[in-house]
Protein backbone atom coordinates (compact mmCIF):
# COMPACT_ATOMS: atom_id res chain seq x y z
CA UNK A 1 0.00 0.00 0.00
CA UNK A 2 1.12 3.19 -1.15
CA UNK A 3 1.21 6.31 1.79
CA UNK A 4 -1.32 9.33 0.92
CA UNK A 5 1.25 12.07 0.12
CA UNK A 6 0.68 15.37 1.77
CA UNK A 7 -1.42 16.77 -1.17
CA UNK A 8 -3.67 13.64 -0.35
CA UNK A 9 -3.84 14.34 3.79
CA UNK A 10 -4.60 17.34 2.96
CA UNK A 11 -7.94 16.75 0.53
CA UNK A 12 -8.97 14.62 3.79
CA UNK A 13 -8.30 17.59 5.85
CA UNK A 14 -10.55 19.16 4.49
CA UNK A 15 -13.51 16.37 4.39
CA UNK A 16 -13.01 15.60 8.09
CA UNK A 17 -12.89 19.93 8.96
CA UNK A 18 -16.28 19.90 7.42
CA UNK A 19 -17.59 17.77 10.40
CA UNK A 20 -15.28 18.56 13.31
CA UNK A 21 -12.81 21.33 14.51
CA UNK A 22 -8.70 19.96 14.12
CA UNK A 23 -8.10 19.03 17.96
CA UNK A 24 -5.82 20.45 20.92
CA UNK A 25 -1.91 19.63 21.47
CA UNK A 26 -1.79 20.57 24.69
CA UNK A 27 1.75 20.83 26.71
CA UNK A 28 0.58 19.87 30.48
CA UNK A 29 3.19 21.24 33.11
CA UNK A 30 2.69 18.09 35.64
CA UNK A 31 2.94 15.12 32.57
CA UNK A 32 6.35 17.06 32.10
CA UNK A 33 7.63 17.17 35.84
CA UNK A 34 6.45 13.61 36.26
CA UNK A 35 8.29 12.50 33.30
CA UNK A 36 11.26 14.56 32.97
CA UNK A 37 10.51 15.52 29.16
CA UNK A 38 8.40 18.25 27.07
CA UNK A 39 5.43 16.36 26.92
CA UNK A 40 2.82 17.65 24.33
CA UNK A 41 -0.51 15.70 23.77
CA UNK A 42 -2.61 15.31 20.96
CA UNK A 43 -6.71 15.38 22.38
CA UNK A 44 -7.84 12.81 19.85
CA UNK A 45 -10.25 12.12 22.82
CA UNK A 46 -12.14 15.47 22.12
CA UNK A 47 -13.35 14.60 18.59
CA UNK A 48 -16.99 13.83 18.47
CA UNK A 49 -16.23 10.46 19.49
CA UNK A 50 -13.44 10.58 22.01
CA UNK A 51 -10.79 8.78 19.47
CA UNK A 52 -9.08 9.66 15.72
CA UNK A 53 -10.78 6.73 14.31
CA UNK A 54 -13.62 9.56 13.39
CA UNK A 55 -11.53 10.96 11.04
CA UNK A 56 -11.14 7.78 8.79
CA UNK A 57 -14.28 6.95 8.62
CA UNK A 58 -15.56 10.64 7.32
CA UNK A 59 -12.99 10.17 4.69
CA UNK A 60 -13.95 6.29 3.85
CA UNK A 61 -17.52 6.98 3.70
CA UNK A 62 -16.93 10.54 1.82
CA UNK A 63 -14.81 8.29 -1.01
CA UNK A 64 -17.44 5.16 -0.50
CA UNK A 65 -20.26 7.82 -1.89
CA UNK A 66 -18.34 9.23 -4.50
CA UNK A 67 -16.82 6.20 -6.30
CA UNK A 68 -19.65 3.20 -5.76
CA UNK A 69 -22.88 5.45 -5.68
CA UNK A 70 -24.69 1.71 -5.76
CA UNK A 71 -23.61 0.78 -2.32
CA UNK A 72 -26.77 1.42 0.28
CA UNK A 73 -25.11 0.09 3.48
CA UNK A 74 -22.10 -0.63 5.12
CA UNK A 75 -21.19 -3.73 7.78
CA UNK A 76 -17.89 -3.37 10.09
CA UNK A 77 -16.69 -5.23 13.06
CA UNK A 78 -15.25 -3.50 16.31
CA UNK A 79 -14.65 -3.39 20.12
CA UNK A 80 -15.94 0.16 20.03
CA UNK A 81 -14.23 3.31 18.62
CA UNK A 82 -14.04 2.03 14.63
CA UNK A 83 -17.42 1.01 15.66
CA UNK A 84 -18.30 4.47 16.55
CA UNK A 85 -16.68 5.88 13.93
CA UNK A 86 -18.70 3.99 11.06
CA UNK A 87 -21.99 4.52 11.82
CA UNK A 88 -21.54 8.25 12.98
CA UNK A 89 -19.77 8.98 8.83
CA UNK A 90 -22.08 6.51 7.39
CA UNK A 91 -25.31 8.70 8.65
CA UNK A 92 -23.83 11.68 7.19
CA UNK A 93 -23.47 10.12 4.08
CA UNK A 94 -26.87 8.55 4.10
CA UNK A 95 -25.60 4.49 4.50
CA UNK A 96 -27.38 1.78 7.03
CA UNK A 97 -24.15 0.58 9.55
CA UNK A 98 -24.20 -2.70 10.69
CA UNK A 99 -21.62 -3.30 13.05
CA UNK A 100 -20.70 -6.86 14.65
CA UNK A 101 -19.18 -6.86 18.00
CA UNK A 102 -17.64 -9.56 20.48
CA UNK A 103 -19.83 -10.87 23.07
CA UNK A 104 -19.08 -9.14 26.42
CA UNK A 105 -17.77 -6.05 24.80
CA UNK A 106 -17.61 -2.37 26.70
CA UNK A 107 -21.47 -1.80 27.36
CA UNK A 108 -20.88 1.91 27.13
CA UNK A 109 -19.23 1.82 23.96
CA UNK A 110 -22.13 -0.54 22.58
CA UNK A 111 -24.47 2.19 23.95
CA UNK A 112 -22.48 5.03 21.97
CA UNK A 113 -23.28 2.59 18.78
CA UNK A 114 -26.87 2.40 18.85
CA UNK A 115 -27.25 5.92 19.58
CA UNK A 116 -25.11 6.72 16.10
CA UNK A 117 -27.96 4.28 14.31
CA UNK A 118 -25.65 1.18 14.33
CA UNK A 119 -27.29 -1.94 14.24
CA UNK A 120 -24.99 -4.15 17.01
CA UNK A 121 -24.38 -8.18 16.13
CA UNK A 122 -23.16 -10.38 18.88
CA UNK A 123 -20.52 -13.04 17.64
CA UNK A 124 -17.47 -14.87 18.86
CA UNK A 125 -14.90 -13.83 22.23
CA UNK A 126 -12.90 -11.51 20.56
CA UNK A 127 -12.33 -8.98 17.77
CA UNK A 128 -10.73 -11.39 15.27
CA UNK A 129 -13.54 -13.54 15.75
CA UNK A 130 -15.98 -11.09 15.01
CA UNK A 131 -14.35 -9.49 12.48
CA UNK A 132 -13.94 -12.57 10.58
CA UNK A 133 -17.97 -13.63 10.89
CA UNK A 134 -18.34 -10.13 9.74
CA UNK A 135 -16.35 -10.51 5.96
CA UNK A 136 -19.24 -13.41 5.37
CA UNK A 137 -22.16 -12.05 6.83
CA UNK A 138 -21.81 -8.72 4.69
CA UNK A 139 -21.48 -10.48 1.47
CA UNK A 140 -25.11 -12.50 3.29
CA UNK A 141 -26.68 -9.03 3.91
CA UNK A 142 -25.31 -7.47 0.47
CA UNK A 143 -23.54 -4.85 2.22
CA UNK A 144 -20.24 -2.73 1.84
CA UNK A 145 -17.77 -4.13 4.12
CA UNK A 146 -15.50 -1.97 6.42
CA UNK A 147 -12.08 -3.43 7.08
CA UNK A 148 -10.16 -1.64 9.78
CA UNK A 149 -7.49 -1.06 7.61
CA UNK A 150 -7.59 0.56 4.41
CA UNK A 151 -5.99 3.57 2.18
CA UNK A 152 -8.78 5.94 3.17
CA UNK A 153 -8.91 5.01 6.75
CA UNK A 154 -5.17 5.76 7.10
CA UNK A 155 -5.39 9.21 4.84
CA UNK A 156 -8.55 9.93 7.35
CA UNK A 157 -6.56 9.09 10.12
CA UNK A 158 -3.54 10.64 9.38
CA UNK A 159 -4.92 14.17 9.05
CA UNK A 160 -4.35 14.29 13.37
CA UNK A 161 -0.73 13.72 12.86
CA UNK A 162 -0.04 16.98 10.00
CA UNK A 163 -2.13 18.92 12.72
CA UNK A 164 0.02 17.67 15.37
CA UNK A 165 3.45 17.84 13.72
CA UNK A 166 2.65 21.13 12.03
CA UNK A 167 1.06 22.67 15.28
CA UNK A 168 4.00 21.11 17.87
CA UNK A 169 7.74 21.95 16.10
CA UNK A 170 11.12 19.60 16.43
CA UNK A 171 9.42 16.62 18.19
CA UNK A 172 11.94 14.12 19.20
CA UNK A 173 9.25 11.25 19.66
CA UNK A 174 5.74 10.45 19.31
CA UNK A 175 4.59 7.64 20.86
CA UNK A 176 0.80 6.47 19.42
CA UNK A 177 -1.33 3.29 20.69
CA UNK A 178 -1.52 0.32 17.90
CA UNK A 179 -4.65 -1.57 17.40
CA UNK A 180 -5.37 -2.60 13.78
CA UNK A 181 -2.92 0.05 11.98
CA UNK A 182 -4.45 2.99 10.93
CA UNK A 183 -3.45 5.30 13.93
CA UNK A 184 0.46 4.53 13.83
CA UNK A 185 0.33 4.19 9.91
CA UNK A 186 -1.04 8.07 9.43
CA UNK A 187 1.31 9.05 11.79
CA UNK A 188 4.22 7.91 9.50
CA UNK A 189 2.42 9.12 6.47
CA UNK A 190 2.38 12.54 8.10
CA UNK A 191 6.07 12.64 8.92
CA UNK A 192 7.52 11.30 5.73
CA UNK A 193 5.03 13.80 3.73
CA UNK A 194 5.99 16.47 5.80
CA UNK A 195 9.74 15.52 5.36
CA UNK A 196 10.41 15.54 8.95
CA UNK A 197 13.14 12.75 11.01
CA UNK A 198 10.49 12.53 14.13
CA UNK A 199 11.05 9.27 15.68
CA UNK A 200 7.50 7.06 15.91
CA UNK A 201 7.14 4.57 18.40
CA UNK A 202 3.78 1.91 18.71
CA UNK A 203 2.88 0.81 21.90
CA UNK A 204 0.50 -2.01 22.71
CA UNK A 205 -0.44 -4.23 26.17
CA UNK A 206 1.70 -7.30 26.99
CA UNK A 207 -1.47 -8.81 26.90
CA UNK A 208 -1.85 -8.52 23.07
CA UNK A 209 1.55 -8.04 21.80
CA UNK A 210 0.67 -9.41 18.33
CA UNK A 211 2.24 -6.17 16.42
CA UNK A 212 5.45 -6.35 19.08
CA UNK A 213 6.08 -9.75 17.93
CA UNK A 214 5.34 -9.05 14.56
CA UNK A 215 7.76 -6.54 14.26
CA UNK A 216 10.39 -7.98 16.04
CA UNK A 217 10.09 -11.14 13.72
CA UNK A 218 9.79 -8.84 10.45
CA UNK A 219 6.32 -10.79 9.45
CA UNK A 220 3.26 -11.64 10.65
CA UNK A 221 3.23 -13.03 14.31
CA UNK A 222 -0.87 -14.01 15.44
CA UNK A 223 -1.28 -14.91 18.96
CA UNK A 224 -3.84 -16.95 20.85
CA UNK A 225 -5.50 -14.10 22.99
CA UNK A 226 -5.64 -10.72 23.13
CA UNK A 227 -6.93 -10.09 26.75
CA UNK A 228 -6.49 -6.43 28.03
CA UNK A 229 -8.01 -3.81 29.41
CA UNK A 230 -7.20 -1.21 26.51
CA UNK A 231 -9.84 -2.99 24.09
CA UNK A 232 -8.83 -0.89 21.45
CA UNK A 233 -5.48 -2.56 20.67
CA UNK A 234 -6.71 -6.05 21.88
CA UNK A 235 -5.68 -7.02 18.32
CA UNK A 236 -3.84 -10.92 18.18
CA UNK A 237 -3.69 -11.10 14.27
CA UNK A 238 -1.94 -8.34 12.83
CA UNK A 239 -2.55 -6.48 9.18
CA UNK A 240 0.19 -7.38 6.61
CA UNK A 241 -0.29 -4.14 4.88
CA UNK A 242 -0.40 -2.11 8.32
CA UNK A 243 2.78 -4.23 9.53
CA UNK A 244 4.92 -3.39 6.48
CA UNK A 245 4.21 -0.21 6.88
CA UNK A 246 5.50 0.10 10.30
CA UNK A 247 8.64 -2.18 9.72
CA UNK A 248 9.64 0.68 7.46
CA UNK A 249 8.75 3.78 9.47
CA UNK A 250 8.65 2.83 12.84
CA UNK A 251 11.90 3.50 15.93
CA UNK A 252 10.20 0.19 17.62
CA UNK A 253 7.00 -0.89 19.15
CA UNK A 254 6.87 -0.85 23.35
CA UNK A 255 4.99 -2.94 25.26
CA UNK A 256 3.61 -2.33 28.56
CA UNK A 257 1.64 -4.39 31.20
CA UNK A 258 -2.07 -3.56 32.38
CA UNK A 259 -1.36 -2.07 35.34
CA UNK A 260 0.81 0.09 33.47
CA UNK A 261 -2.08 1.12 31.71
CA UNK A 262 -4.34 1.99 34.30
CA UNK A 263 -1.68 4.21 36.26
CA UNK A 264 -1.52 5.85 33.43
CA UNK A 265 -5.37 6.36 32.85
CA UNK A 266 -4.97 7.42 36.53
CA UNK A 267 -1.99 10.14 35.86
CA UNK A 268 -4.33 11.74 33.00
CA UNK A 269 -6.69 12.50 35.15
CA UNK A 270 -4.90 14.10 37.73
CA UNK A 271 -2.49 16.04 35.56
CA UNK A 272 -4.58 16.92 33.14
CA UNK A 273 -7.77 16.69 34.14
CA UNK A 274 -8.94 14.32 30.86
CA UNK A 275 -10.18 10.83 31.10
CA UNK A 276 -8.45 8.23 28.54
CA UNK A 277 -9.38 4.60 28.16
CA UNK A 278 -6.87 2.03 28.42
CA UNK A 279 -5.72 3.02 24.60
CA UNK A 280 -5.48 6.29 25.11
CA UNK A 281 -3.29 6.24 28.08
CA UNK A 282 -1.23 3.41 27.02
CA UNK A 283 1.81 5.95 25.17
CA UNK A 284 2.07 7.77 28.15
CA UNK A 285 2.81 4.27 29.72
CA UNK A 286 5.55 3.71 27.55
CA UNK A 287 6.80 6.99 27.80
CA UNK A 288 7.11 6.11 31.94
CA UNK A 289 8.44 3.22 31.04
CA UNK A 290 11.41 4.87 28.72
CA UNK A 291 11.29 7.62 31.30
CA UNK A 292 15.29 7.56 31.04
CA UNK A 293 15.87 7.19 27.39
CA UNK A 294 13.86 10.00 27.11
CA UNK A 295 14.73 12.75 29.59
CA UNK A 296 14.86 16.21 28.56
CA UNK A 297 13.34 15.47 25.10
CA UNK A 298 10.36 17.10 23.44
CA UNK A 299 7.71 14.04 23.16
CA UNK A 300 4.13 13.70 21.51
CA UNK A 301 1.53 11.63 23.23
CA UNK A 302 -1.68 10.54 20.83
CA UNK A 303 -4.24 10.42 23.07
CA UNK A 304 -7.01 8.53 21.85
CA UNK A 305 -9.23 8.08 23.16
CA UNK A 306 -11.47 9.03 26.16
CA UNK A 307 -14.14 6.26 26.01
CA UNK A 308 -13.85 4.00 29.36
CA UNK A 309 -16.83 2.21 30.88
CA UNK A 310 -17.52 3.48 34.43
CA UNK A 311 -16.42 -0.03 35.85
CA UNK A 312 -13.00 0.66 34.50
CA UNK A 313 -13.32 4.16 35.55
CA UNK A 314 -13.46 2.73 39.38
CA UNK A 315 -10.50 0.80 39.17
CA UNK A 316 -8.69 3.95 38.18
CA UNK A 317 -10.30 6.23 41.17
CA UNK A 318 -9.51 3.12 43.37
CA UNK A 319 -5.42 2.98 42.56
Amino acid sequence: MELPDLKELEAAAQVVYGHMPPTPQICWPLLCERTGAEVWVKHENHTPIGAFKVRGGLVYMDALRRQQPEVRGVLTATRGNHGQSVPLAAGKYGFKAVVVIPHGNNPEKNAAMRALGAELVEHGDDFQAAAEYASDLAVERGLHFVGSFHPWLVGGVGTYAVEFLRGVKDLDTVYVPIGMGSGICGLISARDALGLKTNIVGVVSENAAAYKLSFEKGQVVATNSADTLADGVACRVPDGEALAIILKGARRVVSVSDDAILAAMGHYLTDTHNLAEGAGAIGLAALLKEKDAMKGKKVGLVLSGGNADRALIERVLKQ
